[in-house]
């Protein structure tokens, strides 16, 4: 299994990497442009039509290196995959209701966890509870697969974040999975991902010329939320070494920054009396840059952060799931108050001069 996942890294890591400078002509050609605007962090108007990329490598991959004749989730996650890549690049191109956007992403978390069966069967001891009845398995499954694809929607705001924070989550999760099952499609999910991703940061980063839009950010959530459940399920499962006492706050944990960044700012915008879909500059990272950090430097050092958050939950995962998310909350408010308060002084210093 180790030649399939390092072949599907490769096969991807190319496509990505030769796809993207005809995109690029593309979209100079047809003005396919993001422009600048009041609350976007960039201020030349640059293509976006990246995500593209990473679903024809992703599917070319996983369709060319899949052995879909054993039982497969690789055809409902590429069903899935499709449905949000059609979401995003019409709202990509065209611009698309929050509303019909959401309907978009419900019915591609359907596809996963009805057809798919890829849900969370049991609450694993939160709240006392354990197996779950079907109905509120498919309701909760859907619920969380929605929370986590527009986390990552939201994060995709600076060069570099949503792709640094994917692969770092992606690895986690693929070595795991092929620690417990060489064989395992979640891990060759996994490394074919970061194949695509690794690729895109060569244009990404610093001067970014593509960025990954809805359609890259959507995608990467999409997949990102199959990593994170089968993650729960196979570890509540699990035996031996590799089973994890804490296995939803660990899933959680490895999440954690655009987990809190979505929650954050949902809580700021209804505090408001705003749609939670409104887009705004009260995500962590516009803070960052508020203070002086440039993309790059502000994604290296949520990356690094989030790379803490990770290191400390596995070695704490004996002290269970609710300490767990308490300390990844801590974790987190005391990251950003750092970096709130940092900025507020240097406000109060150029007001004072």
């Amino acid at each position: 299994m180790i030649e399939s996942l390092f072949s599907s890294f490769i096969t991807s890591l190319v496509l990505v990497f030769a796809i993207i400078p005809s995109l690029i002509a593309v979209a100079k050609v047809k003005k396919l442009y993001d422009e600048p605007n009041h609350r976007t962090s960039h201020t030349t108007a640059v293509p976006t039509l990246g995500g593209v990329a990473f679903y024809v490598a992703i599917v070319f991959s996983l369709t060319f290196w899949s052995d879909f004749a054993s039982p497969s989730i690789i055809k409902y996650v590429i069903a899935a995959m499709t449905v949000v890549t059609f979401i995003g690049l019409k709202d990509d191109l065209l611009g698309l209701a929050a509303f019909h956007k959401l309907m978009g992403q419900m019915f591609a978390a359907m596809v996963l966890v009805i057809w798919g069966n890829i849900r969370l069967t049991s609450f694993y001891g939160i709240f006392g509870l354990y197996e779950l009845p079907y109905i509120i398995s498919v309701i909760f499954t859907i619920f969380t697969i929605l929370v986590i694809v527009n986390s990552f929607n939201l994060i995709d705001g600076i060069n570099g974040l949503a792709a640094g924070i994917t692969i770092q989550a992606a690895l986690v999760f693929g070595i795991w999975f092929y620690m417990v099952d060489e064989n395992s499609q979640s891990a060759l999910l996994a490394f074919t991902l970061i194949g695509a991703l690794v690729s895109f940061l060569r244009y990404n980063l610093a001067p970014s010329k593509i960025f990954m839009g809805d359609t890259g950010s959507l995608l990467l959530g999409i997949i990102m939320s199959v990593l994170a459940i089968n993650f729960i399920e196979i570890n509540g499962h699990a035996a031996g070494r590799h089973a994890f006492s804490s296995g939803p706050a660990l899933a959680m944990g490895v999440l954690a920054y655009p987990l809190f960044d979505l929650l954050r700012s949902f809580t700021i915008r209804l505090s408001k009396g705003q749609s939670p879909f409104m887009p705004d500059r009260n995500h962590v990272h516009h803070i960052m840059l508020d203070n002086g950090f440039s993309h790059e430097a502000s994604t290296v050092i949520i990356v690094l952060f989030n790379l803490l958050i990770i290191s400390i939950i596995f070695v704490l995962n004996q002290i269970g799931n609710y300490l767990l998310g308490l300390l990844i909350i801590f974790l987190m408010l005391a990251f950003v108050q750092i970096f709130k308060y940092s900025s507020k002084k240097k406000k109060n210093k150029v007001h004072a001069h």
